[in-house]
């Protein structure tokens, strides 16, 4: 299976992990909640995993008044 890291908050594909497997992934250490909110099975089989992207990150450490909105546009 396909592993496709995406921002959660610019959307930008961060990067993809070719054929492994979702154990090997660790995401067993997420909660529930944690999963669900993070880990999106597509329906071809693949994972998309919402994360961050560098550049998000260092506009939240700039400006921590960035985390009241859900989306940013770079």
């Amino acid at each position: 299976m396909d592993v496709h890291y995406y921002c959660r908050h610019c959307g930008i594909k961060i990067g993809t992990i070719p054929g492994i497997e979702a154990d090997r992934m660790g995401l067993f250490f997420l909660t529930n909640e944690e999963r669900k909110e993070m880990v999106l099975p597509q329906e071809d089989g693949s994972v998309r995993i919402q994360s961050i992207c560098e550049e998000c990150q260092d506009s939240f450490e700039r400006e921590p008044a960035f985390h009241q909105y859900g989306y940013l546009i770079q």
